[in-house]
């Protein structure tokens, strides 16, 4: 079992924590494996009894002494579902712990390679945060920010992005940042640390050295630096949104639009100027809100110049009168029903995005009707014909001032509430 690494109940919630967790999980799947083994080792972690059953119908409990457990469990404190049957779970006496979440989470990965699944093994490394900080600054010298890449195990001439995390109210943004990293959704070399109340990730990736013109992203593919393709695909948003996707799959579609997971993408730069692309992550997560991968990881190179709006104040974007008439369809001031202003602008931002009722309408997991029905409520109470390319195009438009005037959390709490975020 490679040894019990730590009792999570004594722990504060970090992201060295976290990357622990993970290792201990990758240090079994790179062992011998059996069921009974993995929950007896969950179990020693978590400090609770744990128990699984593989979609093959086999099934194992233990205590947190290594003690096998026979027949129902009488209280399960979370749970994670396998495909196409099966879960992992623990049971906890009360509320779960602060990383119940994490180590379920990693359970379950490690439940399906038991399944037969394939794993690829890319643990992100929790970063000293001072050292990261002199990276990120615009203040220090450039021999120390080249020290202190080095000190990271970076390259000072290879292009990195840099990724702003924000996580729900309440929880570790260090921990929430490499849950979501350690799933393998990254490729090349991943440091995280805590700024301030983000999660700051440092992304660099080994093909190629800096080339002229990519000091703040601007390559010949748009910013797509270090290996990544002009049309997205195998991007740094591609696959954090698959990330994401799996994490909601797993864990359920209302589970995965609460977990309130918000990510910008900075663009590629030059290590020595990583504090641009930190500035564009920041900037980019302003337009991201809870929900489907798509809405909640942003790209400012895929922004392109929606981007511009980011500069424009804030007081000025919330008086302008589309704006305002937005707000106040999502705030339910014109007689919604509780939560239903949020489910209008899901349904037209949906739409503004797609073009496509039907598209619009998968993606909300909702009868066409029904967005059919949302969307005249909304041409009737702003005057616009949605049809007309032109009342799309300026639909959309107070949309991202909306999300930007709201301060990036969802609408005033309808989060959600877009699929804007590509672009």
């Amino acid at each position: 079992m490679k040894g019990l690494l730590l009792r999570l109940s004594a722990l504060d919630a970090d992201a060295a924590t976290a990357v622990r967790v993970i290792a201990h999980f990758e240090a079994l799947l790179g062992g011998g494996l059996d069921p009974a083994s993995l929950t007896r080792s969950t179990a020693g972690l978590a400090g609770c009894p744990a128990g699984l059953e593989l979609p093959d119908g086999r099934s194992a409990r233990s205590g947190p002494d290594g003690v096998a457990l026979r027949g129902v469990p009488e209280h399960v404190s979370g749970r994670v579902g396998l495909e196409p049957a099966g879960g992992v779970w623990l049971e906890r006496p009360g509320a779960p712990g602060p990383f119940d979440e994490l180590v379920l989470e990693w359970m379950a990965i490690t439940a399906r390679v038991l399944a037969g699944r394939p794993w690829q093994s890319r643990v992100p490394q929790a970063a000293d945060p001072a050292l990261v900080e002199l990276v990120l600054s615009g203040r220090e010298e450039a021999p120390d920010r080249v020290r202190a890449l080095r000190l990271l195990g970076l390259s000072p001439e290879v292009p990195l992005r840099v990724i702003a995390v924000a996580g729900r109210a309440g929880t570790d943004v260090g921990m929430e940042a490499v849950a979501l990293l350690g799933r393998g959704g990254l490729r090349g070399t991943v440091r995280v640390a805590r700024a301030g109340s983000l999660g700051a990730v440092l992304v660099q990736r080994p093909e190629g050295p800096v080339r002229a013109g990519d000091a703040t992203g601007g390559s010949q593919h748009g910013g797509a630096t270090g290996g990544e393709s002009p049309d997205g695909s195998g991007s740094t948003a591609c696959e954090l949104r698959s990330a994401l996707h799996e994490r909601a799959r797993e864990r359920g579609a209302a589970h995965g639009a609460a977990q309130g997971i918000r990510v910008g993408v900075g663009g590629g730069a030059d290590p020595l100027d990583a504090r641009t692309s930190w500035a564009e992550a920041r900037s980019a997560l302003r337009f991201a809100v809870p929900g489907s991968p798509r809405e909640a990881v942003v790209d400012h190179d895929e922004l392109g110049p929606v981007a511009l709006l980011a500069d424009i104040p804030v007081e000025r974007l919330s008086t302008q009168e589309d704006v305002r008439r937005l707000g106040r369809l999502a705030r339910g001031e014109r007689g919604e029903r509780a939560g239903h202003g949020g489910e209008l602008l899901a349904a037209l931002a949906a739409f503004c995005r797609t073009g496509s009722l039907r598209q619009a309408a998968g993606e909300l997991h909702l009868h066409h009707s029904s967005v059919a029905a949302r969307l005249a409520h909304v041409e009737k109470e702003l005057g616009w014909r949605l049809r007309d390319p032109q009342d799309r195009f300026r639909a959309q438009l107070a949309l991202y001032a909306l999300r930007l005037a709201d301060g990036g959390d969802g609408f005033g709490g309808f989060g959600g509430l877009g699929g804007l975020g590509g672009g």
